[in-house]
């Protein structure tokens, strides 16, 4: 299992607004094949910051099978404009254990 981590930093005059374009991006995250679960978190000290996690069963389902897909063509264009700076930092773990 892989797990991808975004650190996505948002626009301070847009960071509230974040929370419900994620809600409606991430019906096409939870369709990709290969999507096991995700979370989002926003920081208690930087209200701009959240968190996202999402585990995938491999690396390729995300960076591929999603990066690729016609959905993720409209996840950026629900979520992208919010992100300072742009691209936001994600990588990708390998769960062990």
């Amino acid at each position: 299992m892989i797990l991808e981590i975004a650190i996505l930093d948002t626009k301070a005059f847009m960071a509230d607004d974040f929370p419900a374009a994620f809600a409606q991006a991430a019906p096409f995250l939870t369709q990709t094949k290969g999507y096991i679960s995700h979370e989002i978190t926003r920081c208690v000290e930087a209200p701009d910051r959240y968190v996202l996690l999402v585990r995938w069963q491999t690396l390729e389902d995300h960076s591929v099978g999603f990066r690729q897909s016609a959905g993720y063509q409209e996840w950026k264009r629900l979520t992208h404009h919010f992100y300072e700076p742009y691209p936001p930092l994600v990588q990708h773990y390998q769960v062990i254990g």
